[in-house]
């Protein structure tokens, strides 16, 4: 990751606030929030992610992950909370879901993740964040659960659209010879220090 990246913490726990912001501290600039307000009052166009707690008192995760996207701002958002995802998550605007307890490398790797996704256009963004959470649900829900949800098969068939679109958009990536080096930034594992 590179040392540029504004990250913004919001959780409503200051032990576990300070513990993530000591795992960053050398990757990153950090800025800790302990409220949804508190976290919208500091949420600006210089934030590159943010790790968003879903449940805090008063102004819950949910509602400041819409206001950053209501507000259009250009950052990527992991929820990292003890809420565990429900088909409810699909028409969410988040990046990455992490349920707690979240291990040093689990939270380094995902902000490489993000910070790598960010990079490419945002056809590729709503991609990966639309097959993490289809990952996600594949994890967590049965087979039958997922066959009677209406909202899981809409998130099937805008994968698939996607999928085509990102066909396409690499086949225009290998005619300009751009096409290995995205390959190879995808494929590479986030180098992470416990």
């Amino acid at each position: 990751m590179s040392t540029n990246q504004h990250v913004l913490i919001v959780e409503d726990e200051p032990d576990l606030a300070t513990l993530y912001a000591t795992w960053l501290e050398d990757r990153a600039t950090v800025e800790t929030a302990y409220s949804g307000t508190e976290a919208l009052d500091a949420i600006n166009g210089t934030v590159d992610i943010v790790l968003l707690d879903r449940r805090m008192p008063g102004l819950s995760g949910d509602t400041v992950l819409e206001t950053i996207r209501e507000r259009q701002l250009d950052c990527r958002v992991a929820m990292v909370t003890a809420v565990e995802p429900d088909f409810d998550i699909i028409g969410m605007g988040f990046d990455d879901y992490l349920v707690k307890p979240v291990s040093k490398s689990e939270l380094l790797g995902t902000i490489d993740q993000l910070e790598l996704r960010s990079t490419y256009d945002q056809q590729l963004q709503e991609f990966f964040a639309l097959a993490s959470k289809k990952a996600l649900l594949d994890a967590e829900k049965t087979d039958a659960e997922r066959k009677s949800s209406q909202e899981y098969a809409k998130l099937e068939d805008r994968l698939a659209v996607l999928r085509a679109n990102v066909d396409d958009t690499m086949t225009a990536l290998l005619e300009k010879n751009v096409y290995r080096r995205l390959c190879q930034d995808i494929s590479r594992e986030p180098i992470t220090s416990e």
